[in-house]
């Protein structure tokens, strides 16, 4: 059985609705003037392969310049530049920003689900915890002694919250979360079967075996952040791990014991950070880097995807490859190892040396 493609398909998605093109070039901040919108309404958002007259759409990639000229979407949102390049039937909404516009316009039609106050009465409940009467609380969720959940807060079917734990206000915790030995700020959201507080990897190595060592840290989610699914932040041993106000954590993350995250970082899927790494306020972490223990990346620096970080990185530093390097060194030694391939092996085309290689190309 085929299904068409939709949008915000409204059996899993709330839809906001009809909204004005004016309250459209509002949210989109559209830099041009906007006479003649009189009344004019629009239903939906969607793609420019499939919007259709009723609906928005944009464009934020150039790549995709050819899908907009076919495109039937009633208003587009594009940057300046590519505004010549919408059909005629569309209407303009001009913007330096495109994707920010969309994100805005998006969230028009398509706000956040509404909390529904109260407890479901499979929720288990230990001493002294405080639930605010403005949250949501989901079937079967469990909820230890001294834990607060604060207002407006929702919890997901089937999540466990440890002894102590505080929420703050605005959180969003999805199904079959585990959160221990946490103090989590405002408009935190923790997506399905993240893990945060579990005991770090730390134990002492002696003759008859390996002994663990009490990890007697906490850890401490600023507000803002935003934590993918089956994502595991441990807690620290004996300092707190700490991820900083505004970081965006990708899904299947790993977070060692005593790691300090600054503000605004993004850190993309299965990177693996071992513990007491220090990383500094708005760093990029590229999926599946891996960053050794006790090193330090330095403000607003990049990370290349699949990288090994052995040592500190400088501020503003772009890197690559593993171990890492300042990313044009490694793309120059690709090019030149490249170079070397082709004359040790004259009758390999350029494509089958590229293939040869596929691997340093992802780094």
């Amino acid at each position: 059985m085929s299904w068409p493609e939709i949008a915000g398909d409204t059996r899993f998605f709330e839809r906001g609705g009809p909204i004005s093109l004016a309250a459209i070039r509002l949210a989109a901040q559209d830099i041009t003037p906007n006479p003649g919108d009189g009344e004019r309404l629009l239903r939906g958002v969607a793609p420019l392969q499939i919007a259709g007259a009723d609906q928005v759409s944009f464009l934020d990639n150039r790549r995709y310049a050819a899908a907009l000229s076919a495109s039937q979407a009633g208003v587009i949102i594009v940057h300046p530049d590519m505004a010549s390049r919408v059909p005629d039937g569309a209407t303009c909404v001009i913007t330096t920003e495109p994707y920010l516009a969309w994100a805005r316009v998006c969230a028009l039609f398509h706000p956040p689900a509404p909390i529904k106050p109260g407890i479901h009465p499979s929720a288990v409940f230990d001493v002294n915890v405080r639930v605010h009467p403005t949250a949501e609380i989901g079937p079967f969720v469990v909820i230890g002694a001294g834990a607060e959940i604060g207002e407006r807060c929702r919890v997901g079917a089937g999540t466990v919250i440890g002894s102590g734990v505080i929420l703050g206000d605005d959180c969003r915790v999805g199904p079959h979360v585990t959160l221990s030995h946490v103090l989590v700020g405002k408009r935190v959201v923790i997506h399905t079967g993240a893990r945060i507080g579990q005991e770090g990897f730390g134990f002492a190595i002696a003759k008859d075996g390996f002994h663990s060592v009490p990890q007697l840290g906490r850890v401490i989610v600023e507000d803002d952040v935003d934590i993918g699914a089956n994502t595991t932040v441990d807690r620290g041993s004996a300092r707190d791990t700490v991820i900083g106000a505004g970081s965006r954590l990708d899904n299947l993350v790993q977070i060692g014991h005593n790691v300090r995250i600054g503000r605004a970082c993004v850190i993309v899927a299965q990177v693996g950070i071992s513990g007491s790494t220090v990383i500094e306020d708005q760093v990029m972490l590229g999926g599946q880097a891996g960053l050794a223990g006790h090193v330090r990346i330095g403000r607003g620096a990049k990370v290349g995807a699949q990288a090994g970080v052995m040592s500190d990185i400088a501020a503003g530093i772009e890197v690559a490859g593993s171990p890492a390097q300042p990313a044009r060194e490694f793309f120059r030694q690709l090019a030149l190892f490249r170079r070397m391939l082709r004359k040790i092996e004259p009758g390999r085309s350029a494509g089958a040396s590229t293939h040869h290689v596929s691997g340093a190309d992802a780094g």
